[in-house]
This record gives C-alpha cells, structure tokens and sequence, in this order.
C-alpha cells in the first residue's frame, strides 16, 4: 500500500475545474482540498492479471474431457511383434477388447492362437470378444453357449481375469429377436460380474427390435465402419456421427464407437461386388485399389465427439492395434496420436549419407502423422557416374537433376525412414532437394 501526494501544477495532475481554481484530479474528477490519495497498487495489478485472464479465456477454445480409449486386438495368430505392440499402447488405450472365438457357416469354430502371458503381463482389464458370422444359417444356442464357457473356463485356467465378453454378430434386422433370445440365455449363466455386450450395426436402427436387444446387455459398441459403397471410401465421418447421435436416443445404457484405424485393398469381384482384402492376402487376379482411413478424419470427429458428444457415449474403440510391419494400418505413432487428440503433422524430407563419393538417399518422415509416398523427389546432382533407384522408386538424371520417381503406392509411418536409391556424385546439394507429393 502507497500514499502519495499529487504534484502540483498544470499537466502534472492538476486542471481548471469549473472555479476556475486548479485542483487535483483523481480519476478525470477535480477533488477539493489538498487531499490525500491511496492507490493499492497490489490492487489493481490483481485486477489487471483477473481482467486479461478472462480475456485469454474468452478467446480460447475450450475442448471437453477425454473419452475412455480402447483397442481391438483382432490377429488370429499372435507373434512376438504383439510384444511391443501392448507395451506401446499401454499409456493411452485403456483396455484391450480380443479376438477369442470365431464361428463360420462352413469351417465351424476357430479360436486365436493368443499370448496369455503377454496379456497377464500387459494388466489392463480384458474383454474377449466371440465373433459369430452373419452368415450362419442359425444360432444354435446350446452349442455357442458351450463353446463360450469353455473359452472363458480354459483361459482363466491360463491366469486370465476377463472384464467383460463382447458378443460381435452381424445380424440382419429379421433376426434380432432371435439374437435377443441367445444373449437373455448367455446372460444367464455368465458370472454376474462379467460385462456382457455387443458389436451392433447402424442398419439396426430402423428395427423397432432394437431397443429389447439392447436391454440384454450391459453395453454396445456401435460399428461405424465398413465397405458399403467403395466409391464412398471406408469410413464417412459426417454420417458416423449422425448415427452415434441416433444411437444415444436408442437406449439409456452406454456406448462405445468401433472407428477404423485400418486399410483395405479392393479386388474385382462378382455382380459389381468387390472382394475385401484385409489383414491375409487373397491369391485373386486383377488391379488392386487401396483404401486407408484418413487419420485427419478420424483426429476431426474425435475432437467433436470430445466437445459435444451424444449421451451415453462413453468412449472410442479403435480398430486395431497395429502391428510392426502391418502395411494395412497405421502405425502406432499415427494412432496413439489421434487417440491424445495431438495436432497431426508430418515432415517429408530427404536425408544423405556420404562415404567416399557414394551417397545413401533416404526419405524422412519426423512426423506423428502415417503419409503416402510422394510421387517424385528432386536432388540438384554434379558429375555422377552412377545410380539406381531403391524402396519402390526409379532414378533418372536429367539436366543436373536426380529424379526419383514412385513406381509403386505405399506408406511412410510416423517417425519412419525408407531407402529410396543411391547416387556416385561429386556432389549433391541436400538443400535444393524437393518433395513433390
């Protein structure tokens, strides 16, 4: 606290008031007499601090709370890639939903070959999930009721402690009530503590079957991704989050959205139908095209999801964790990225490595975000007398110029490097390399 006396004399403090009498001013006001005046400094620099405070909270863009992240782990046949694949994801996905059981109309059961030691070692709560073909002719529930506490009795034998059991069926509307009949029936001889819940298709919202479907689980995850129309690409944000808000007037319990964090490759097919290549390559004849979920997409609709999300969401399931080498999903840093709601970027660059006249050429990618292979790069060259092309691209030298050409499509992963030819030069001028998408 300070007190002060105003100086006296015109421009310093002081003017003619309406008396004509010079006075003190204080706050554009003439004050009477010689006054004394306390100005709490700590005051006022308080209310300064307050004032741009609000300010800066006016203009800033205020996000909602993160929702819960989970993972599918869907490989049939585990390796020792699956190692590092959880021990990298352990940080920003909560839980881990696996592949356990499948069940086909002609080759019957098949369980994954899956690391019960790993999975005991990774600790996050564990659903198994039971995949039952859409194309089965029927449910037999006796025996899908067998096969399930089996499964769940051989892997809690292994050490296993399950969350939860997710059933994923892909029904045709007609036959929701039967489904609803086999889930009543599971519930019942499922442990109480066991979460039972379903994978569920948008074209179920137009059945008034919905809702006594849902009322026999405890959760659903809603699958917004599929290959309905190639045209149209493998996943349309605009119309997953109409759906996840149509979802939420369903049903009063929780929901989760399965979103793709995977490609395909389309092969011609019968009747305009195309043939889906997945994770396994398909021996089929013809071109090949490629369709990759686009992280920005996904990074975009999450931060929605954030700010306003649908009731009863309670959070994304991403499909699926990707493994080291899988050419048809992002890389981890890709996904762990939109997960964390981190701003995507990626770095195209061109690298060298000298030794004796003989220069490595790499392409860089320091980024957090998965990007195409660019279709040229351009390296300003002197006097070579030798090169090639490596990693899917030819070389060409043309009027001082090196050109590596893309020969075939493919994918630089966050944080990755790829060889992509070699050059004999005198010398190669690193900072007139050029990237062209």
């Amino acid at each position: 606290m300070r007190f002060f006396s105003l100086p006296r004399g015109p421009g310093s403090g002081y003017r003619r008031c309406r008396s004509g009498v010079w006075r003190p001013v204080f706050r554009g006001f003439c004050v009477k007499g010689n006054q004394r005046f306390m100005l709490p400094r700590v005051l006022l620099r308080l209310c300064a601090v307050l004032v741009c405070g609000l300010l800066l909270n006016a203009c800033r863009h205020e996000e909602g709370p993160p929702l819960d992240q989970q993972l599918y782990i869907w490989q049939r046949q585990w390796t020792p890639a699956h190692a590092d694949a959880l021990a990298g994801s352990r940080a920003d996905f909560s839980t881990v939903r696996v592949l356990a059981l499948q069940a086909f109309p002609q080759a019957g059961w098949s369980r994954a070959r899956i690391d019960a030691a790993l999975l005991k070692q990774d600790g996050r709560p564990l659903i198994a999930v039971v995949r039952l073909d859409g194309q089965l002719p029927s449910l037999n529930q006796d025996d899908i009721l067998q096969q399930v506490q089996q499964l769940l009795a051989d892997w809690q034998g292994q050490g296993l402690t399950l969350a939860g059991l997710e059933i994923d069926h892909d029904a045709g509307s007609a036959r929701l009530p039967a489904y609803a009949g086999l889930l009543r029936r599971l519930r019942e001889v499922l442990p109480q503590q066991l979460a039972l819940s379903i994978t569920a298709l948008p074209a179920w919202l137009d059945s008034r079957e919905l809702p006594g479907l849902l009322a026999q689980v405890d959760s659903s995850v809603l699958q917004v991704h599929a290959v309905s129309d190639p045209r149209r690409g493998l996943f349309d944000p605009h119309q997953a989050e109409q759906w996840a808000r149509r979802w939420a007037g369903v049903s009063d319990k929780p929901f989760y959205l399965a979103l793709p964090a995977y490609g395909v490759a389309l092969l011609p097919g019968t009747a305009q139908a195309p043939v889906v290549e997945s994770e396994a390559p398909i021996a089929r004849r013809g071109q090949r095209r490629e369709l990759m979920a686009d992280p920005e997409q996904l990074s975009q609709l999450a931060k929605t999801l954030r700010n306003d999300p649908p009731a009863h969401l309670a959070g994304l399931i991403w499909f699926r964790l990707p493994l080291k080498g899988d050419v048809r999903a992002w890389s981890l840093d890709t996904l762990r990225a939109v997960a964390r709601g981190d701003v995507l970027d990626s770095r195209l660059g061109i690298s060298l490595q000298e030794q004796d006249g003989l220069f490595d050429i790499r392409l860089d990618n320091p980024g957090n975000l998965d990007r195409p292979l660019p279709e040229q790069l351009t390296l300003a060259v002197a006097q070579c007398d030798g090169f090639d092309g490596l990693g899917g691209y030819s070389a060409e030298l043309r009027d001082g110029q090196l050109l590596l050409t893309r020969q075939q499509a493919g994918r630089l992963a966050a944080g990755g490097t790829r060889a992509v030819g070699w050059a004999r030069c005198t010398k190669i001028d690193q900072g007139a390399a050029h990237v062209r998408p």
